[in-house]
Formats: structure tokens, C-alpha cells, sequence
């Protein structure tokens, strides 16, 4: 290359020396089949399942061996590179997008389940195995993994780990945290670290909570033992209608309050009916403002008794139809639609971003007529699904990724979602993570002492601060101009929003 005359060329000049640099580095440390570096290649890498932010890493490394994974990171360290760990690329905050002078660090290769032990209901796997694939290893054994993404049947178990993801049964069953006995995985010196070990609890400090949720920031995983549950004898599921979404809201929390913890507790509102039934023809009310999806399971007569009391709760709560799965199909067929919301809404929009925000069940109906104002405010559609059990939201926004003003406006539609929730008691994520996506009202949940806390742990870690750099806690400078943009904009009138 020619020598650089104008910024442009000198940033282009300044990437190809340090990705050469990069790549001679790697190269002695991993075959050259797992080393990416051509545009053509590192390209599918550009961004995770939130499409609307990319960037082009430097280099993607594939590593096939541990010592291979801490050769990578040793070399990084080294040279002062960052690395983005990536599992499936099926996260939703950007948390997997890459940075544009680092290296992706992809564990697709990680893919085996090392040990199914039945006696003591533990799985031994890779970071990069399938959601759904643990399950599908312990069926043998009438056992399986109970937290249950809507992507499970792409999602790893590394990347479940670093978003402390949950699923349709985490009601129950709870979330990652509550299902991972140990976390396996390497610093970015490159040195091993387990987090937890095979018993019930450690000594020591909780450090498996921590890295749990962590989103890629403390260290890269490489093994997980999870905690297998056996198989419930039945599971049977009500569909209720409601032709109100307060009575549909209420009707959560009188479930909860009734001493009453459903297998699975969701809810989806008209346009989201609309969306799956076209898809899926899941036999949903299509005429209901909101249906409620209610699981139960356990032994038969535990199921009987349970539907029974939760049919009589909805009953009260207004519901306009009940409907009871009367075999394993249907119980299937009801939770397909559940299942297949986000590709049902990408049949009826060119792109969506998906929200994931929480508040207290007793407020459902008041958020959801909130974003119904926020639609007109935005001029944009907005399908609502959520896990409505444990209050975490899952809005889906419509938009054209392709239009600057629709992806500007459904930005601004999204943090007023988040920041919405959080005036209502409530927090910016539940399960997807905070990633890219989230980091602008993080300013708002949090002051910047809690923040300042949280980027101590990191350096705890992670001296350099070169793993998944630029994501999950905003600086001090990024707060303060969020924060004069909010005031200038008046979006902190809400009292229960904090003051900047």
C-alpha cells in the first residue's frame, strides 16, 4: 500500500499493518484454516441477532483446542487486542457484535457433550454445544436441561452463560444461574479459572454468580456443568382469552398471589396472536386482546389440581375463554405460536429490534398501554410477548433498518420502553443482556458510583479491560451527555427517573 495521504488512508493503512500484526501473531498459535482475516470471511461476523449495529472485526479465530483458546488470548494480551468471545451469534443486545480493531474469538468448534452423569443429574459440555442438543443427550435417561430460550435450537450453552438467559419455563425452573453448577474458561492472560465446582455450593466467594450474566467480560468459556432435571410425567397448558389487557395483566398477578407457580406463565398481545397464527396456525384466539399461556406439570393428579385452581383464578380474573390442552400435540401446538414469535414478526416486517426490560407483575397493564402511546408517539408497531411470570417484557419493534429515520426513531422508542420500565420499578434487561443495545439507559438505572463498582469488578479481571471492551457499563462522559440529550429532549419529567 502506497503511503497515506488523507485520514481515510491513513486508518486504512493503520488496520492492514495491525491485522498483519494480528495474524502473524495467531498464526503461530492456531492452524491457518482457523484464522479469518479477508473481508469476504469475517463479514458473516459483522453483528449478533440485533442486525441494526455491525462491525468488521480485524481477524475471527476459530480455535478447535483449550490450549489453542489460551495461546489466542496469551498472544492478545500481548499485543493489547480485544477480543469478543461469540457462541451461535443469536444474542439479541449486540453483546457478540465485534470491535473493529479486535479479534472474534468464535467457540463454534467447542461443540461436544464430554460427560451425561444420571446418578448425580449433571451434564459436562463445551462452551459452543446447543441449547436444546443437553436435553436432547439426557432423554435417555428421562432427564433434561430445564432453561428453555426461544432459540434453543441454535443458542450455546457458553452464550446462555454470558447472558444468564432464561425461556418459557424459568417461572419454575429458573433462569442460567439457577441451572449451572460450574463455568469453566480462560482470562485474557490466557490463564484457566473455574468458577463453582460439582457440589451443591463452594467456599469462598459466590464468583459463578458473578461471571454468570457477565456477558463476556470476565472471561471466555470453554466448559459448563449444568444441572439436569427429570422429566415431568405430565404437562398440560391453558389457553385463556382475555378481551382486556388489564384483566389479562391482573390476571398474572392473581395467579402468582393464589400461591400458584406455573411450569410456564406467558402472554401475548392481539397483534402478536396475529403474527404466530398466521405462521404457526397454532390455534390461538385471534379475536382476544391478550391470551395467557398457563403450564402446569408434575405427576397427573398434581396437574389436575393445578389446572383446576388456575382455571378458576383466570375464571374470576375475566377471562373470556379457557381452553385445556387435551394431549401432548396440542400442548406442542399451543407453545409453537410462544415459540415462534420472533420469526412470525420478521414474516411481517423488514427488521424488529427486541426489547427486554422487567417491571412488577402488577404492572403489566400499565406498560403495555404505555408502549401503546409510544406507538403513536413513534409512528411505529410494536408486537408484545413476554415471560409474564416473572414480569420480563420481550416488545418487539417493526421497523426498516434500511430508512435511517425509521432505525432513529425506533431507537428512541426502544429506550423509552427501558426507561419506562424503570420509573415503574423495574430494571433494562431480564435475559437478553445489556450488550450495545441497553448501554444509554443503564445511565438511567444506575448512578455512576454503581457503575464505577461494576467496572472495578472488570479490571479485577481484567486489567486491560480487553475483553468485550465498550459494552454492558457506560463511561461517566457517556452518561453525562445522555444525560443532557434526555433533558434537552424532556424525557426525565417522570418523577421516578433519576437526575443527571
Amino acid at each position: 500500500m502506497n503511503a497515506p495521504t488523507t485520514p481515510a488512508q491513513a486508518a486504512q493503512f493503520n488496520r492492514a499493518s495491525r491485522q498483519a500484526e494480528v495474524v502473524r501473531a495467531l498464526g503461530a498459535v492456531v492452524p491457518t484454516h482457523a484464522l479469518l482475516w479477508q473481508t469476504e470471511d469475517t463479514v458473516p461476523y459483522e453483528c449478533d441477532g440485533l442486525t441494526a449495529y455491525r462491525e468488521r472485526p480485524l481477524v475471527v479465530v476459530l480455535p478447535e483446542t483449550e490450549a489453542q483458546v489460551a495461546g489466542v488470548l496469551k498472544a492478545c494480551h500481548a499485543l493489547n487486542v480485544p477480543v469478543v468471545a461469540r457462541g451461535a451469534g443469536t444474542g439479541l443486545s449486540g453483546g457478540a457484535m465485534p470491535h473493529a480493531m479486535g479479534v472474534t474469538l468464535s467457540l463454534a468448534k467447542f461443540n461436544r457433550i464430554l460427560n451425561i452423569d444420571p446418578r448425580a443429574r449433571t451434564a459436562l459440555v463445551q462452551g459452543g454445544v446447543r441449547n436444546l442438543a443437553i436435553s436432547e443427550a439426557a432423554a435417555p435417561h428421562g432427564l433434561y436441561y430445564a432453561p428453555d430460550p426461544s432459540s434453543q435450537i441454535a443458542c450455546t450453552i457458553g452464550g446462555n452463560v454470558a447472558e444468564n438467559s432464561g425461556g418459557v419455563h424459568c417461572l419454575k425452573y429458573g433462569l442460567t444461574v439457577h441451572n449451572v453448577l460450574a463455568v469453566r474458561g480462560y482470562t485474557i492472560e490466557g490463564e484457566p479459572i473455574t468458577f463453582g465446582g460439582d457440589a451443591l455450593d463452594t467456599p469462598g466467594l459466590d464468583l459463578l454468580s458473578l461471571v454468570i450474566g457477565s456477558e463476556g467480560m470476565l472471561a471466555v468459556t470453554t466448559e459448563v456443568t449444568v444441572k439436569l432435571v427429570p422429566k415431568p410425567m405430565l404437562a398440560r397448558c391453558i389457553m385463556a382469552s382475555f378481551d382486556d389487557i388489564r384483566k389479562a395483566g391482573d390476571a398474572v398477578a392473581s395467579v402468582i398471589a393464589a400461591g400458584i407457580i406455573p411450569a410456564g406463565l406467558e402472554m401475548m398481545d392481539k397483534p402478536m396472536t396475529a403474527a404466530v397464527e398466521d405462521f404457526v396456525h397454532a390455534g390461538y384466539d385471534l379475536s382476544a386482546a391478550a391470551i395467557l399461556l398457563c403450564e402446569s406439570d408434575g405427576t397427573p393428579e398434581e396437574v389436575e389440581e393445578e389446572i383446576g385452581r388456575m382455571s378458576a383464578v383466570l375464571r374470576q380474573c375475566g377471562a373470556t375463554a379457557i381452553t385445556v390442552s387435551k394431549d401432548e400435540a396440542e400442548r406442542l401446538r399451543f407453545w409453537s405460536g410462544r415459540k415462534n414469535a420472533f420469526p412470525a414478526s420478521g414474516r411481517i416486517s423488514p427488521d424488529y429490534m427486541c426489547m427486554d426490560s422487567t417491571i412488577p407483575r402488577k404492572r403489566l397493564a400499565d406498560i403495555l398501554l404505555a408502549i401503546a402511546e409510544m406507538e403513536k408517539k413513534y409512528q411505529l408497531r410494536c408486537a408484545n410477548v413476554f415471560h409474564a411470570g416473572d414480569g420480563n417484557l420481550h416488545p418487539l419493534i417493526m421497523f426498516d433498518a434500511n430508512d435511517p429515520d425509521q432505525l432513529h426513531r425506533c431507537e428512541l422508542f426502544g429506550a423509552d420502553i427501558l426507561e419506562t420500565s424503570v420509573a415503574m420499578g423495574g430494571t433494562v434487561t431480564g435475559e437478553h443482556g445489556v450488550g450495545v443495545e441497553k448501554l444509554n439507559s443503564m445511565c438511567v438505572q444506575f448512578s455512576a458510583e454503581e457503575n464505577e463498582q461494576m467496572f472495578a469488578v472488570k479490571r479485577a479481571f481484567d486489567t486491560k479491560e480487553l475483553l468485550n471492551p465498550g459494552k454492558v457499563i457506560p463511561t461517566l462522559q457517556r452518561c453525562a451527555e445522555y444525560g443532557k440529550m434526555l433533558v434537552r429532549g424532556g424525557r426525565l419529567a417522570h418523577p421516578d427517573l433519576p437526575r443527571f
